[in-house]
């Protein structure tokens, strides 16, 4: 079991998105959940990675300054339907 740092609410690993800080400082998405790093992990929903945006979640996670466009990628796999 993880925890949405969106929602808070804890759910199981494979239902979750986990975004990786890998040991180089780079924040991407780990869509197989098996890259080596910090994981966070979110909600495969709008409203949970809009509230992890507008709350800057994921830098209070990794402790430091996270890019737009990691949220924007969040959000636009969630359209193109490659996150369930």
């Amino acid at each position: 079991m993880r925890m949405c740092i969106g929602c808070r609410e804890m759910k199981p690993k494979k239902e979750l998105i986990r975004v990786v800080r890998s040991p180089e400082g780079e924040i991407d998405l780990d869509l197989k959940g098996k890259a080596p790093g910090r994981g966070s992990y979110l909600c495969s929903n709008k409203a949970c990675v809009d509230k992890a945006a507008k709350n800057r979640l994921l830098e209070k996670a990794f402790g430091q300054k996270i890019d737009q466009e990691v949220y924007e990628k969040l959000k636009d796999k969630l359209n193109e339907g490659e996150i369930d």
